[in-house]
C-alpha cells in the first residue's frame, strides 16, 4: 500500500504539470482556433533558457524566472500571435503547417543553439529542504510546489475567464470574432492574451518537468503528447475535464512504472503509454467539427500521362547523371533524393486527393524497410513487393480506427500512431509468432541488400541509385494514373464534401481506407529504398520528429501535384544535403530551414505551392522546342566533358544550373507581350469558348461543395 501511495504522488505530481501545459493550449485554441502543435516545444526553449540562466550563466534561481517567465516568455508569445494573425483567417491546413512548423524550427534552433551531445540537467526546487511525509509515503517539496502551482493555475483560470472583461472577451471570441467587434470589444486583444497566456503555462510546465527529465529539446518536445492527451479529455474546451484527463495520464504513467513486469517487450509500453491514451481519447470521447468545415479548398491539377512520362524520363536520366559523376560516397548521401521522394509522394494521394493529413507516412516507411529487410535478406526481388503490401496493411490499421476523425484530430491520430511505433513496436526485440521468428529493428538496426532482377544483382549504390529513381518514375506515373481514374475522382469529390459524396452513394469508409493503403504502401515502398541506399537503417531514422521536414517540404511543393515526391527529394537531400557536405558546420543551421520555410508558406509569404510557380516560370521553356534542345546540348557537352575528367562536380553542376537559368530567362525575353483574354463567366462555357473536358469536373466540386 506504501509504494501504491508513493507511485500515486510521483504520477499527481506529474499530473499536475500536464494540467498545466495542457490548460494552456485549451486556452489558445478556445480563444484563437489554432491548435498549437508547437505548445510543448514552447516549454522546451523555456526549459533551456532557465538552465543557460542559472546553471550555464549561475544567475540566482528567482532572478533566472523572472526573465524566463515575466520576460521571454510573455514577448514570445506576442510574437507568434502576431505572426500567425493571418493564419486564423485561413483554413484548417494552413493553421496546421504553420504550428507543425514552429515545432519543428523551435527543436532544431534548440539543438543548434545548445549541443545535443552534451548531458545537461537541472536541480530541483528546494533540493536543500526536508521533504513532506504523508504517513509513510514522501512529497519532496518541488513536488508540492508543482501540485500548488496546478491548483493556482486553475484557480486563476477560473477567475480570469469568468471574473473579467478581458476573460469574457475571450470566450466570445470562441462564438463569433466578428460579432465581438461590433460590441466594442477588441478580438485581437483577447487573442494576444490567450497566446501569451498559453505560452506562459507552457513555459512554467516547461522548467518544472525539466528537472525530471534529461535537457534534450526532441524529448521535452514531444512531453506534449501527455498534455495533448489531457486536452482531449477535455474535448478542447472543458479546463476541469483537462485536469481530469492530466491525473489519468499521470497516474497511468506512474503505475506502469512501478507496477508493469520486467521483460524485454515492456518497458516501451510505459513511454508510449501518453500516446496511447491520446489515440483512445480521440476514438471514444465525442467531439464537434473544428470551427465547421474549410472551404478554402485548392483546385487538384490534373496531369497529362504523356508529360508525366516524359517527367519519369528526366527523373531517370538526372539518376544516371548523378550515378555516373559522383563517388560512391556521394551517391549514399544525394541518392537519398530519389527514396524520399518516394516516401514524400505517398503525401499526393492521400493529402493531396483525399484531402487526409497524416503525419506517420516515415513511420510507415519504417515498417517498409523492416519488412524488406526481413523477406529480403538475400535480395529477393519479392521483398520489395512485401514491404508495400505490409506498409499498405499498417495502413489500413490505422485508417479503420480514424475514419470518423478528420482535420486537427486527424493529425493528431496519426501522431500518436506514430509516436507508438518510435517508443515501443520499433523497440520490440525479436519475437514469435507460432513457430515464425518476426523482427522489425530487434533493438538495433537492419541490413538490406539490392534486389536482384532477372539474374542481375543490385548491388553498388549507383545501380541502386538508378533503380530507385525507376520506381519513383512508375510511382509517380501511377498516381497520376489514379488522377485519372474514377477513384481518384472520388477522392477529390469526398474531399470537397463528405455529406455530399455520401449523399450521391459514395462509400466514405471505403474511400478512406483505400486511399490511407495506397499512401502506406508507397511509403512502404520508399522505406525499402531508403534502407537499399543507405545500405543499414535504424528506428530513429524513422521516427515521427524525422518526418516532419518531409511533410514541410511536401506541403510547400504542393500536394496536389505529382512532380511533389521529386521536388521534396531533391530539395530535402540535394541542396540541403550539399551544404552540409561542404560546410558540416552548418548540419544543424540547415535543419532549421524547413521549418522557417513552412512557416512562410502558411503565413502567406509564398503564396503558393512552389510547383505551381515555378511551372509558370517554366512551362514557356518547355514550349520551346529550341529551348529545350539548346539547353539539352549544352547540358550534354558538360555531362561528356565531367566524364572525361577536364571538369569536376562542382563546375558540372554550377554550369547546368547556370544555363538552364540563362535559357529560362533567354525565353522570358522573347516571349511576345499579349494582353490576358477577359474570364469568361461558367454560364457561358461551350458558348463563348469550346468545351473543354476538366469543365465537367469542376463544375461538380462546385456544386459538391457548395452542398
Amino acid at each position: 500500500m506504501d509504494q501504491f501511495i508513493t507511485f500515486g504522488i510521483v504520477g499527481l505530481s506529474t499530473a499536475a504539470i500536464y494540467a498545466i501545459i495542457g490548460s494552456g493550449l485549451v486556452v489558445t485554441y478556445t480563444t484563437t482556433g489554432v491548435f498549437n502543435f508547437a505548445h510543448g516545444a514552447t516549454g522546451m526553449m523555456a526549459a533551456f533558457a532557465y538552465w543557460q540562466l542559472t546553471v550555464g550563466w549561475d544567475l540566482p534561481v528567482w532572478l533566472g524566472l523572472v526573465i524566463v517567465l515575466g520576460v521571454l516568455a510573455p514577448l514570445f508569445g506576442a510574437l507568434v500571435e502576431r505572426a500567425l494573425r493571418p493564419v486564423q483567417s485561413l483554413g484548417d491546413a494552413e493553421k496546421l503547417v504553420m504550428t507543425i512548423a514552429l515545432l519543428s524550427a523551435l527543436i532544431a534552433l534548440a539543438r543548434w543553439i545548445w549541443d545535443p551531445n552534451k548531458s545537461r540537467s537541472l536541480p530541483v526546487f528546494f533540493m536543500n529542504q526536508d521533504s513532506i511525509h504523508i504517513g509513510s509515503a514522501t512529497v519532496s517539496w518541488h513536488q508540492a510546489t508543482t501540485m500548488v502551482i496546478a491548483v493556482v493555475v486553475a484557480i486563476g483560470l477560473r477567475l480570469l475567464m469568468f471574473n473579467t472583461r478581458i476573460g469574457t472577451e475571450m470566450r466570445a471570441t470562441v462564438d463569433d470574432r466578428g460579432l465581438v467587434g461590433l460590441t466594442g470589444a477588441d478580438p485581437v486583444r483577447a487573442n494576444r492574451v490567450a497566446w501569451i497566456l498559453g505560452t506562459e503555462l507552457a513555459a512554467i510546465g516547461g522548467v518544472l518537468i525539466a528537472s525530471a527529465v534529461a535537457l534534450d529539446a526532441l524529448q521535452l518536445s514531444m512531453l506534449i503528447v501527455s498534455a495533448y492527451t489531457a486536452a482531449i479529455f477535455g474535448r478542447l474546451r472543458s479546463l476541469p475535464m483537462t485536469f481530469v484527463g492530466a491525473i489519468v495520464v499521470g497516474c497511468t504513467e506512474a503505475y506502469l512504472a512501478g507496477y508493469l513486469p520486467q521483460n524485454d517487450y515492456l518497458p516501451g509500453l510505459r513511454l508510449a503509454a501518453p500516446a496511447l491514451l491520446l489515440f483512445i481519447a480521440l476514438l471514444l470521447f465525442p467531439h464537434g467539427r473544428l470551427r465547421g468545415r474549410d472551404h478554402r479548398l485548392t483546385r487538384v491539377p490534373l496531369p497529362t500521362l504523356r508529360g508525366t512520362a516524359i517527367f519519369g524520363g528526366v527523373i531517370v536520366v538526372f539518376a544516371l547523371v548523378l550515378a555516373t559523376v559522383l563517388s560512391e560516397a556521394d551517391l549514399v548521401t544525394f541518392g537519398l533524393i530519389f527514396p524520399m521522394g518516394v516516401i514524400a509522394l505517398s503525401f499526393v494521394p492521400l493529402a493531396g486527393y483525399a484531402g487526409q493529413i497524416s503525419l506517420a507516412q516515415l513511420s510507415m516507411a519504417g515498417i517498409g524497410a523492416a519488412a524488406c529487410a526481413y523477406f529480403g535478406k538475400e535480395g529477393q526481388w519479392w521483398a520489395l513487393i512485401a514491404a508495400i503490401v505490409v506498409a499498405a496493411v499498417a495502413g489500413v490499421i490505422i485508417a479503420i480506427p480514424a475514419l470518423r476523425l478528420s482535420g486537427v484530430y486527424l493529425a493528431l491520430g496519426t501522431a500518436a500512431f506514430a509516436v507508438v511505433l518510435d517508443r515501443w513496436i520499433f523497440t520490440l526485440p525479436a519475437f514469435h509468432v507460432g513457430s515464425v521468428e518476426i523482427t522489425i529493428f530487434d533493438q538495433g538496426s537492419v541490413n538490406l541488400v539490392g534486389p536482384s532482377l532477372f539474374g542481375y544483382q543490385l548491388d553498388t549504390t549507383a545501380k541502386i541509385t538508378v533503380f530507385s529513381a525507376v520506381c519513383l518514375a512508375v510511382a509517380t506515373l501511377l498516381v497520376a494514373s489514379l488522377r485519372h481514374s474514377r477513384f481518384g475522382r472520388r477522392l477529390i469529390a469526398q474531399r470537397d464534401s463528405e455529406a455530399a459524396y455520401a449523399t450521391l452513394g459514395g462509400n466514405l469508409l471505403a474511400a478512406k481506407v483505400a486511399v490511407f493503403a495506397v499512401g502506406a504502401g508507397i511509403a512502404g515502398l520508399g522505406g525499402a529504398l531508403y534502407g537499399m541506399q543507405l545500405q543499414s537503417v535504424t528506428a530513429e531514422q524513422f521516427s515521427f520528429a524525422a518526418g516532419l521536414p518531409i511533410f514541410l517540404i511536401a506541403v510547400i511543393g504542393g500536394l496536389g501535384y505529382v512532380g511533389d515526391g521529386f521536388f521534396t527529394g531533391l530539395l530535402l537531400a540535394g541542396p540541403f544535403a550539399a551544404i552540409v557536405a561542404i560546410w558540416p558546420d552548418t548540419a544543424d543551421l540547415v535543419s532549421v530551414i524547413p521549418g522557417l520555410l513552412g512557416i512562410a508558406f502558411a503565413g502567406g509569404v509564398i503564396s503558393q505551392g512552389a510547383i505551381a510557380t515555378m511551372r509558370k516560370d517554366w512551362d514557356p521553356v518547355f514550349a520551346s522546342r529550341s529551348a529545350v534542345a539548346a539547353y539539352v546540348a549544352l547540358f550534354a557537352v558538360l555531362w561528356v566533358l565531367r566524364l572525361s575528367d577536364v571538369i569536376n562536380g562542382y563546375v558540372f553542376f554550377g554550369g547546368a544550373a547556370l544555363a538552364a537559368l540563362a535559357v529560362q530567362v533567354y525565353v522570358a525575353n522573347r516571349k511576345p507581350k499579349v494582353a490576358a483574354e477577359p474570364e469568361i463567366p461558367v454560364e457561358f462555357w461551350g458558348i463563348k469558348r469550346d468545351w473543354q473536358p476538366e469543365d465537367e469536373e469542376v463544375l461538380d466540386r462546385a456544386v459538391a461543395t457548395r452542398g
